[in-house]
This record gives C-alpha cells, sequence and structure tokens, in this order.
C-alpha cells in the first residue's frame, strides 16, 4: 500500500476532465493533504463528532469515500461494537485501495465497502453521515433529494457532516480566499502549471455552492439546526443536526 507523490499535472498535456481513476488513487492521499486545508483537522473532528453521536446498533454512512480516511476516523471514535459503517464510492480505483487502507487498521468497527452510485442507495437507522467533499461533484439538480434522502433515513438527533469547497456571493471576498488558497498549494509544491490544469480538468466536473445554498437545502429537508464548524479560505465543513 505505497502513496505516490502527486505528479498528474506537472507536464504539459491535453487535460480532460478529472476522474477519480487509478492515477488519481495512486497519488490520492497526497493530493488531498496539500490541496485541502485543514484537511487533517476535519478527519480528527470526525473521530471526535462519531464519539458523541453515533448511537447503538445504528449505522454509520461515509458517502464519496474515496480511501476510506473518514471511515478509519470514525471508527477510532465509535465507542460501541454493534455499530457497522457503509462507506461507498463511485470509483472502482477508490474502492480497491480503501480496502488495503482499511485493512491496515485494527478495530472492532466493521466497514462494508460498496462501488455504487450514493444518489442510488437507501439510507437507514443513521445516527452519522458524512459527504466529506463528496457532494460538489453531483450535479447541482441531484443535491437537494440526496440530502433530504439522508434526513429521511436518520436517526433523531442524528448528524450530518458536509465538507465542500465554497463559492462566495460577495466577488472582492470570493477572490481574495480563492488568491490565498492559490498561495496554499504554491506553499505546498505546486507549479502554476500544475494549479493552472487542474483548475481546468475540474472546472466541467466540481461545482461549488454558496454556504446560503447549503444552509437553505438543509432547512430545506427538514434538519432544526446547522452551522459551519470549519472554514479555510474557501473549503468548509458543516454540520447539521436532525
Amino acid at each position: 500500500m505505497s502513496t505516490q507523490h502527486d505528479q498528474i499535472f506537472a507536464q504539459p498535456q491535453r487535460v480532460s476532465d478529472f476522474r477519480f481513476d487509478d492515477k488519481v488513487a495512486a497519488v490520492f492521499p497526497d493530493m488531498i493533504s496539500r490541496s485541502i486545508p485543514g484537511y487533517a483537522e476535519i478527519l480528527s473532528t470526525l473521530g471526535q463528532l462519531a464519539h458523541r453521536f453515533v448511537t447503538p446498533g445504528s449505522k454509520v454512512y461515509d458517502l464519496g469515500c474515496s480511501l476510506g480516511a473518514a471511515s478509519i476516523a470514525m471508527r477510532r471514535g465509535i465507542r460501541h461494537d454493534d455499530v457497522k459503517i457503509v462507506a461507498i464510492d463511485n470509483s472502482e480505483a477508490m474502492i480497491r485501495r480503501a480496502e488495503e487502507h482499511l485493512q491496515a487498521f485494527v478495530s472492532a468497527v466493521p466497514v462494508e465497502l460498496h462501488c455504487a452510485d450514493i444518489r442510488a442507495v437507501d439510507i437507514s437507522d443513521a445516527s452519522m453521515v458524512v459527504l466529506n467533499f463528496t457532494m460538489q461533484f453531483l450535479a447541482p439538480e441531484d443535491r437537494d433529494a440526496l440530502i433530504a434522502k439522508i434526513y429521511a433515513g436518520m436517526r433523531p438527533g442524528g448528524l450530518l457532516v458536509v465538507s465542500e469547497k465554497l463559492n462566495y456571493r460577495q466577488p472582492k471576498i470570493h477572490q481574495l480566499l480563492d488568491d490565498l488558497y492559490l498561495d496554499f498549494k504554491r506553499g505546498n509544491g505546486y507549479s502554476e502549471l500544475e494549479i493552472s490544469q487542474k483548475r481546468t480538468a475540474l472546472e466541467n466536473v466540481m461545482k461549488p455552492d454558496t454556504l446560503e445554498t447549503h444552509q437553505a437545502r438543509f432547512a430545506a429537508a427538514g434538519f432544526s439546526e446547522s452551522e459551519v464548524w470549519y472554514q479555510c479560505y474557501r473549503f468548509a465543513s458543516m454540520i447539521a443536526i436532525k
């Protein structure tokens, strides 16, 4: 289970839409740690939240699980032995590597890995659901239905965690936070070529929402409370409680 240095966009190339394929899966831990500010803190807090919110006999869902980092973090915090984590991703390459990652961490909490579309998966008896930088890759018209489905499948008092890149309605604020984020990537060793080519690859695939859109979506689904608990530049993690 080796992790490679992310050099996917290091050479000039004809850029196509970003895909979570074998090439990305092989470098994903390096890519995400250098691309998302606060990623380690978000994972650590998922464990703390799981400790507080996961209830006996319930299910926990990791939707868009990639290599299983969120599942591993939640495993550490779950204190009940009759809980199951259901981890889902539509990338076969990610699921294959997630199996390796999960096997490397001994835990009494079982994780069921499924290669599937999260929009087609039933949610039931959930005490915690996590979408960690996942929803931004779904078609915008599918997002309301997904959050409504999650709400319907959660236990009262259950917790939803949604981490996303955000857009901002105020153009000067948006530009400032975007500039600071690009400086963050430069500081982590990405070249101007890599930054430019990856942005091109993502522009048709990743469609961020505003914070107001997320909050309205949570409220429309029925969540009684929601708030941002972490933010750095254009990246935020939100919680909503049923």
